[in-house]
């Protein structure tokens, strides 16, 4: 990638990032209100310090704050608006600078647990969902909000309220088990939250694979010990594949993986908040060992749609009723996630199932085909992921032979791109590995292998056994001809 291009795609970010401060601000004004600095949820430049594999967030909290935001009705005016109504914990011992910046970021993180921007009323029945969004601030730095929204209990009709979790950690599942854990308590009392919040800030999170146990006192019904287990696999345990393959077919599935890989403009359209998050943060794993380096917004706020006419790529989840504001929109992929919907593809630039390799794209539906019906969420995981996985290992396994290191090994090596492209096998795969090497997910990527070249993660060693693999039946096949 040249310098020139690197520094054209930067300025565009600021000018959306501009432009999202704008809107914000506009929102904000509205309401007679400066607008929140501390958090930009539009685009993500592209972070080079950032490793393939999600580094080992043991020893951190498990979060840094738990909001509850409430629908309270406007002064003078009709309808509902979010509110934060209980914070944990409160951050008294700030500074009234770092007060004032912290109470304009939550004002924002209000804005993603109601997106939808509609008019909210009074309820008798709401079915519960969990989501999740990722709020990158100025620095460039990314913090996890987990939300689960639900009607408070209560009699009669009251609207819904949603308990938000802003961590650094990203591992959705273990903050899903946590919830259950608040809302059983919110159930009793606000105040039998505060002592099991406290004793999970206190407990570090756990290295992958291992286990931390919570002690936590729950009138009538004692002390529990609640397990909170990290998985193995650390790059995935922010995913879940399940609602993915149960909203598109396998050939659909690898369509938005081949435009995502392409580094296209994709929105996805659902109803559900849950549904939006989960399959397009199950859409940037299948990118492993890549990483998506550009705007992601899992949920986009009402107040932030302009986003979707921005030229650069980006992953953004839409909800229903805001589709008409995104379908005058031309040069993208927009998915409907919709139960019964009649046209997945609402829009599309008509290449998706053609810019993958053929045979290539028969051996990843063979792979799909070997999950089972009644897989655990793990075993969904594993098979998927590796499919996926061994795309990439054929098409751009080879790559750590053509970066060329000094003799010292005390410099940055040097990638060889036009050899790499040239020695890809088979030649049927070529054409789709020229247009892969553009992409700025790869280009990092490569930079990474460049500055460390003892770095090594799983993707690499599947690349080694891979390799191995192939000098196997080689010399199998070499010993075959001698014998006949």
């Amino acid at each position: 990638m040249s310098r020139e291009r690197d520094e054209r795609d930067t300025g565009t970010l600021r000018r959306l990032s501009n432009a999202f401060s704008n809107i914000n601000a506009k929102l904000h004004k509205d309401r007679g209100e400066r607008a929140p600095s501390g958090s930009n949820t539009g685009p993500q430049a592209p972070d080079s310090s950032r490793t393939q594999d999600q580094s080992n967030a043991s020893g951190q909290f498990f979060f840094e704050y738990l909001v509850v935001v409430s629908l309270k009705r406007r002064r003078g005016q009709e309808g509902y608006e979010p509110q934060i109504t209980y914070q944990f914990p409160k951050r008294d011992a700030m500074g009234q600078s770092q007060r004032e910046e912290e109470e304009k970021s939550l004002k924002a993180i209000t804005l993603f647990c109601f997106p939808e921007g509609v008019t909210w009323a009074p309820l008798t029945e709401y079915s519960s969902e969990t989501f999740s969004f990722v709020l990158t601030e100025i620095d460039g730095s990314r913090r996890n909000g987990y939300c689960r929204r639900l009607l408070p209990s209560g009699k009669g009709a009251r609207p819904p309220e949603a308990y938000c979790i802003i961590s650094r950690v990203a591992c959705f599942g273990l903050f899903s088990k946590i919830f259950d854990e608040v809302e059983k308590r919110r159930q009793k009392s606000m105040a039998m939250i505060y002592p099991f919040m406290q004793s999970l800030r206190e407990a570090p999170f756990p290295a992958p694979g291992n286990t931390v146990k919570i002690k936590s006192f729950i009138p009538e019904s004692g002390t529990e010990i609640i397990s909170l287990t990290r998985p193995t696999d650390s790059w995935l345990e922010h995913v879940d594949f399940r609602t993915l393959f149960r909203c598109l077919g396998d050939e659909e599935v690898l369509q938005v993986f081949a435009a995502t890989v392409l580094e296209r403009r994709i929105i996805f359209i659902a109803d559900e908040l849950s549904t939006l998050s989960q399959v397009i943060h199950a859409v940037a794993a299948l990118l492993y060992p890549f990483t998506w380096q550009h705007t992601f917004i899992s949920i986009v706020p009402k107040v932030l749609i302009d986003v979707v006419m921005a030229p650069t790529p980006y992953l953004l989840g839409v909800t229903r009723n805001m589709l008409e504001l995104v379908t005058d929109q031309s040069d993208l992929l927009i998915v409907d996630l919709s139960d019964g919907a009649e046209e997945r593809f609402i829009i599309r630039l008509g290449d998706e199932d053609a810019i993958l390799p053929t045979k290539l794209q028969e051996d990843l539906l063979k792979a799909l085909s070997a999950r089972q019906p009644n897989s655990t969420a793990e075993e969904l995981n594993r098979v998927i992921s590796e499919a996926f996985l061994s795309f990439f290992v054929n098409t751009v396994g080879h790559f750590a032979s053509h970066v060329k290191r000094g003799a010292s090994g005390g410099q940055p090596g040097v990638f060889n791109k036009k050899g790499f492209c040239k020695a890809t096998e088979p030649k049927a795969s070529r054409h789709f590995v020229k247009l892969f090497v553009e992409t700025q997910m790869f280009d990092i990527f490569i930079q990474e292998v460049e500055r460390h070249p003892n770095r090594e993660g799983f993707f690499h060693k599947k690349v080694a056994e891979y390799e191995q693999k192939k000098k196997s039946e080689k010399t199998k096949s070499g010993w075959g001809r001698v014998g006949f």
